[in-house]
């Protein structure tokens, strides 16, 4: 009994192992498959930082132990920058920011993973490697450092050190200058130490202040799949320190002194000036005589000032050359380098007359001519004496002659003068001396000494009043004038004033003018103002002629002219009213068609010539329409019929009566009026091409008179052709052409065809469409409205054509073919041919025969 208890209690213990076994719920986790693998927890991750943002750089992948879908998800720790996001059904995990591992190199990012009931969170590291995507950086810029000019070449007088944040092979940087044909510096390539290039030395007199730019570059490295070198430049400024190194030297050399007449002892003869070519710190210069003063001259050590010692009167010499020494001061005033120069002093004479110019009675400054403008070139100006005089002896007295004014008008001989001379002036451009230019032409007479360091001058004013002449044509305005004047203008009215100026004075300046040509007569110019008008008499119509054009012509005193042609415009005016050809109008009209009145308005121009029609009065009224623009008169819709008619007017009499009035378009407008009659019938209806053409006639019989005659030319002309052609036809055989008459027999029955014109009566306006022949009009019915009219007989045929006979030549008839032949020639052939007896019998008998079978072959082809 114990043991079955024992049994029943381990059976239980069994049960409910099982039921809880079956509810148990286990959470999802991560495969860790290693910092290398692209899939799993993301632990250890490696990224360069030169992958594109959008790339997929990991796939997060992990299980669930009860087979449950699993979902991913990834964050960050609160505040730091979100590097990527993952997709959570795939785990594909995608970069969304830009990686830069100069400023992070390691990402904390929290992965999880859920089934929907369990999270799992962990926390991994991703590493972002290295690209070479950072340029060297120079340290301590800018590069500006001092260097004495004697440094030796070779000598290190910098480093350079630039840093690459990068890691590996591109965090490696070496040097290099840019080339330059002048380089003085070189750098060395790994340590970045800048020397002077051996066999180059610096020169601050030269070069003071050197350029050198200098080119980081790193050790390369892949970025986004491809090899990459960085550089990245700096300039090196090097200011060279200057040095003694450079003697002293004069400037301005040669130099000469004079001395003059007047000279007395101390008197200032020339000033030497050197400097010291260290520029960068020179020494002060110390001046001394070192030889040929002879003892006459001194010295200033310290400004360079030559002096005079003595009178101009105790020297010997006329040419002395001082040697002048120029020495640089060192420290406690010792001489160091020096230069010397010569000094080269003349004694002259003293230069104390300048140039002067003189007329005829005396010294002169002004000087002053008239003259006729436009003279030939080449020509002298004789009206002027003028003499210029320098009383200085030799190089003193020498000078140069030059005019100052309008360029190439004038030019002046001599041009190089010594001592003294006669001054002739001569025209060189006679274009610019125009009186029109202005009436005075002023210029400057110079006289400079040339070898002299005073350089005396004089100036004289040079005048020439110029006197005119006529050389100048009146000139229009305009080549041609266009004006315009209304046509109800009176006598006498001003249309255009012209003007022509000539530029010349007095009388030459005075233009007359004159109006001449084809339609001039009609106008009038005045002869100074040039105003353009009509003739008193003048009365100028738009509808006779509306457009003039004649010459003006602009003269001078001297009979100069020129010519301009004026184009004259006469504008239409209302000045006519619409005309009907007569002021009572009788009119028929046939229901259903319209006719049409007509007035004329005789003005030239629209819209004063533009004509509107309508209806003034009717009786009866409201029955008529009106075409405002061609007049044709018209029944009103509602009236198609004669009994329509006769129920408006209550009688058998059909003529109406109405009041047109035509008014133009112009501005006063203008309109006249016309009474119409109008006889109301209705047409009995014809069918036919002529019944068509009579009613398209019916108000102008003679158009279908004209179409009747041009119906009987055209066959009298096809009758024409047809004989033109038989002659032609008969006419092509031998030389002898004999004229044949053809006897044709007519049959007893046959009668000649007439063709009738039909006749169209006028009597009564309801019949002026009907036809009627005279030979049959009594037997035609006309009251019947459905009787046709007769039909026209069929035109006879044309005659037989006409033999054609020469006027020079006489008719050769062939009676019969036994009948005798008559040739061709005159009678002279015909004794010619008696003479010959037989064999002339024999020739007539053969051509007889061929005679005989032509004309019989010609008569059949006729029937």
């Amino acid at each position: 009994m114990k043991k079955e208890k024992e049994a029943h209690v381990l059976l239980f213990f069994l049960m409910l192992h099982f039921t809880l076994e079956g509810q148990s719920d286990y959470a999802p986790y991560f495969y860790d498959n290693g910092p290398s693998s692209t899939n799993g927890n993301m632990a250890f991750l490696s990224i360069s930082e030169d992958t594109p943002v959008g790339t997929q750089i990991y796939t997060l992948n992990g299980t669930d132990s009860e087979g449950d879908p699993v979902r991913y998800g990834l964050s960050f720790e609160k505040g730091s920058k979100e590097y990527f996001r993952v997709e959570p059904k795939s785990g594909n995990v995608t970069l969304i920011q830009e990686l830069d591992r100069e400023k992070q190199d390691e990402i904390s990012v929290l992965v999880s993973i859920t089934d929907g009931r369990n999270k799992v969170v962990e926390t991994v590291r991703v590493f972002v490697t290295d690209a070479n995507d950072e340029t060297p950086e120079f340290q301590n810029l800018p590069f500006i450092i001092d260097v004495p000019e004697d440094t030796a070449p070779g000598s290190s007088i910098y480093r350079v050190q630039a840093v690459d944040k990068d890691m590996g092979s591109g965090a490696s940087v070496s040097y290099y200058l840019q080339t330059s044909p002048f380089a003085k510096f070189t750098i060395d390539g790994h340590s970045g130490i800048l020397r002077v290039k051996p066999g180059e030395t610096l020169d601050y007199e030269t070069t003071a202040t050197h350029f050198v730019t200098v080119v980081a570059k790193d050790g390369g490295g892949m970025y986004k799949g491809k090899q990459q070198v960085l550089t990245s430049t700096a300039t090196i400024t090097i200011h060279v320190i200057d040095a003694q190194d450079v003697p002293p030297s004069f400037l301005g050399t040669p130099y000469f002194g004079y001395i003059y007449e007047v000279s007395v002892p101390g008197s200032e003869i020339f000033t030497v000036y050197a400097k010291d070519g260290d520029q960068g710190s020179p020494n002060p210069i110390h001046y001394s005589i070192m030889d040929g003063s002879d003892g006459v001259f001194d010295i200033n050590s310290t400004s360079g000032c030559i002096t005079l010692s003595t009178y101009p009167s105790l020297l010997k010499n006329e040419l002395y050359e001082i040697k002048v020494k120029a020495s640089e001061v060192g420290p406690n005033d010792k001489l160091l380098d020096y230069d010397v120069t010569t000094v080269t002093v003349r004694v002259v004479d003293l230069n104390n007359h300048p140039p002067t110019f003189y007329g005829e009675n005396g010294p002169q400054s002004k000087f002053e001519v008239s003259m006729y403008e436009h003279p030939p070139a080449g020509e002298i100006l004789r009206g002027f004496k003028i003499t210029v005089n320098d009383s200085d002896q030799g190089a003193n007295a020498k000078f140069k002659l030059r005019l100052v004014g309008p360029s190439r008008v004038l030019r002046v001989v001599p041009q190089t003068v010594l001592n003294e001379a006669q001054v002739t002036i001569i025209v060189e451009d006679a274009s610019g001396i125009d009186y029109e230019k202005g009436p005075t032409l002023s210029f400057k007479l110079l006289a400079v000494e040339i070898d002299t360091p005073e350089r005396f001058s004089a100036t004289a004013d040079i005048v020439i009043n110029l006197l005119d002449t006529n050389d100048n044509i009146p000139k229009f305005t305009s080549e041609y004038y266009i004006a315009r004047i209304p046509e109800n203008s009176p006598g006498g009215s001003s249309i255009v004033s012209v003007t022509a100026n000539d530029p010349d004075s007095g009388p030459w300046g005075e233009v007359k003018y004159m109006i001449y040509g084809s339609g001039s007569d009609l106008f009038a110019i005045h002869p100074s103002s040039g105003l353009i008008s009509t003739q008193p008499w003048t009365s100028l119509d738009a509808e006779v002629r509306s457009k003039y054009n004649f010459y003006i012509k602009a003269e001078d005193s001297e009979g100069k002219y020129s010519v301009a042609e004026v184009f004259v415009t006469v504008l239409d005016m209302n000045d006519h009213c619409p005309e009907f050809d007569e002021k009572l109008q009788e009119k028929t009209m046939i229901i259903g068609t319209p006719v049409r009145v007509e007035a004329v308005d005789e003005d030239a121009e629209s819209p004063n010539n533009v004509i509107e029609y309508s209806i003034m009065t009717a009786d009866p009224d409201n029955a008529f329409d009106i075409n405002v623009n061609t007049g044709e008169i018209k029944l009103k819709p509602y009236i198609k019929s004669m009994e329509i008619v006769q129920n408006i007017t209550k009688q058998k009499d059909c003529k109406w009566s109405l009041v047109v009035q035509a008014r133009d378009q112009g501005s006063p407008s203008f309109s006249t009026t016309a009474v119409v009659n109008i006889d109301i019938t209705e047409a009995t209806p014809l069918k036919g091409p002529m019944a068509a053409f009579l009613m398209k006639s019916r108000d102008n019989p003679m158009k279908a008179l004209g179409m009747v005659t041009f119906i009987i030319s055209t066959l009298v002309g096809l009758t024409v052709l047809i004989s033109t052609a038989m002659y032609m036809r008969n006419s092509k055989s031998n030389r002898i052409m004999p004229t044949r008459r053809i006897i044709k027999r007519r049959p007893r029955d046959w009668q000649p065809r007439t063709f009738k014109m039909p006749v169209i009566k006028f009597g009564n306006p309801a019949d002026k469409l009907l036809i009627s022949d005279p030979e049959s009009s009594p037997q035609w019915d006309t009251s019947s409205p459905r009787q046709k009219p007769p039909t026209p007989s069929a035109p006879c045929l044309p005659p037989a054509p006409l033999s054609y006979t020469r006027p020079s030549e006489r008719p050769h008839m062939v009676p019969t073919i036994s009948g005798a032949l008559a040739s061709k020639g005159s009678k002279k052939v015909k004794f010619s041919h008696r003479k010959e007896g037989n064999i002339s019998s024999a020739l007539v008998s053969e051509l007889k025969m061929k005679l005989e079978q032509k004309i019989i072959e010609s008569n059949q082809g006729y029937y």
